[in-house]
């Protein structure tokens, strides 16, 4: 079987936790897998090329995929999210014309952003391969085939850091993109006044904290280590416990797949995380860590964890077990597997 996988690129998440680490799997299963990438990535563009000319190379870089999939006949077409970050649907058509069966991944709400092509997308898929059962709820209307697969890390990339001693200082993590900073504003008034107790380092693991700068954090020691893609599980491992802060009054965060959760998780942490959607359902609320939806759940969340480093331990290693057993690569790599396979070899699936 020959898959063609269409990704956004190398630095974008959905493809670096999506796509990229199932494919040595899928060859060792007889899976011949070919991935093309946007170029240059979906969400750049070149600064010495400028930004009409960048976006007229990515559309030539996918006419020359085009080109390649009719002529090595690919037996599947895996289309990630979308070929371009605008309305556009054409060059996708014309993919769903020369592929004998399409599946489409989806791991985020852009259906709330641009509902009448991700419509068209979903309706034209054999199959749609989501990223929690939230966002195969809101599709729901337009396929009836669906595989929910976690967007998660690999156990074996992440995992928990060997310390000898606890330190005196935790520390209080958070990874992600340089955008999503301004969601520490659900968390701001719980750090400043844990600041004023507790000994703790917030360490921010991001390419730049320029956003940060909107957001009051006085008194809090605020550290900041450059995303580095060849060492951010390390930079995770050394964390001792995981945040994800949401906002309540967002649509956009019912449907976010709570990647960083997932790292934290396989990386033996526990995590204090606003109870949102498919991130309510990860976390086992005093298991592998803690919801909090109001600014007195954090503190109180936050200051058990940072009181008792055997709370953490207990807590930790509970959530390394959930992230071997549900949300990791291995976890879930046959589930991939199974569904490219069914779809190759199935009567086409029939959309709604």
């Amino acid at each position: 079987m020959r898959v063609l996988f269409m990704t956004s690129g190398d630095r974008t998440p959905s493809t670096r936790f999506r796509i990229l680490p199932y494919i040595s799997y899928l060859r060792e299963h007889g899976i011949s897998c070919r991935v093309a990438s946007s170029f240059p990535q979906k969400y750049d563009y070149f600064p010495w090329l400028g930004f009409r000319p960048s976006q007229r190379l990515k559309r030539l870089t996918r006419w020359l995929h085009l080109l390649e999939s009719k002529v090595r006949s690919f037996d599947v077409i895996y289309l990630e999210r979308e070929l371009f970050n605008d309305d556009t649907t054409d060059l996708e058509e014309r993919f769903r014309r020369v592929a004998p069966r399409l599946i489409y991944d989806l791991d985020d709400a852009l259906f709330l952003e641009r509902p009448e092509k991700i419509e068209k997308l979903t309706r034209m898929s054999d199959l749609v391969v989501v990223g929690n059962p939230q966002i195969q709820e809101a599709l729901g209307d337009w396929h009836n085939q669906f595989r929910v697969i976690p967007t998660a890390p690999s156990v074996f990339k992440f995992k928990p850091a060997t310390r000898k001693t606890s330190r005196q200082s935790p520390v209080v993590g958070w990874i992600g993109t340089s955008g999503n900073l301004a969601y520490f504003a659900v968390v701001a008034a719980a750090l400043r006044a844990l600041s004023q107790t507790h000994s703790f380092e917030l360490r921010l693991i991001v390419p730049d904290t320029e956003l940060l700068q909107n957001v009051d954090l006085s008194g809090v020691n605020v550290t900041h280590t450059p995303w580095d893609s060849t060492r951010e599980a390390e930079q995770v491992a050394d964390f001792d416990i995981g945040i994800m802060p949401l906002f309540s009054d967002r649509n956009w965060d019912r449907y976010k797949c709570p990647t960083k959760i997932t790292q934290y998780m396989a990386c033996g942490l526990p995590s204090v995380a606003s109870p949102i959607g498919f991130t309510a359902d990860v976390i086992n609320h005093g298991v592998e860590g803690f919801h909090a939806a109001t600014t007195d759940a954090w503190i109180t969340a936050l200051k058990s964890l940072l009181d008792s480093p055997s709370q953490r331990e207990e807590m930790g290693r509970a959530a390394r077990a959930t992230a071997e057993t549900e949300y990791s690569v291995e976890a879930n790599a046959d589930r991939m597997l199974t569904a490219i396979r069914d779809v190759h070899t199935e009567k086409r699936f029939t959309a709604r």
